[in-house]
């Protein structure tokens, strides 16, 4: 092993209001180090990282001329999946695509920067 993964870091163009919305999502502190660089600290260590980008050209789905780039799996019980998704959808999420009438165990979103995100049913 080289390092230690630190944080993961997502291109948004309001780097504030994003990390509110996966503050919401996933939980954690959200600490504002200036305009270009927000953080969200979580327990066990975990940080998600926002950084300005007001060029972002936004992942499209499933588009490959707008690339994913990555997304991020959400754990949630099978049973809250759809209060799971009402609540992304009110925090400003956009449902792409759904799980089939329940025939897969994920429905892809897209944050409101664009960057696409799974709620997995555990």
């Amino acid at each position: 092993m080289i390092g230690k993964l630190s944080a993961v870091v997502l291109d948004c163009p309001d780097p504030t209001a994003l990390a509110g919305f996966y503050a919401e999502l996933v939980g954690g502190t959200v600490k504002v180090e200036d305009e270009s660089w927000v953080e969200l600290h979580r327990e066990g260590g975990q940080q998600i990282s926002f950084q300005l980008a007001p060029a972002l050209r936004a992942p499209r789905w499933p588009d490959p001329e707008h690339p994913q780039q990555f997304h991020l799996d959400v754990a949630v019980e099978r049973a809250e999946l759809d209060a799971a998704q009402d609540r992304v959808i009110a925090l400003g999420a956009t449902l792409l695509e759904g799980d089939n009438d329940g025939e897969r165990n994920w429905r892809v979103f897209a944050d409101p920067a664009g960057h696409p995100f799974c709620l997995c049913a555990c």
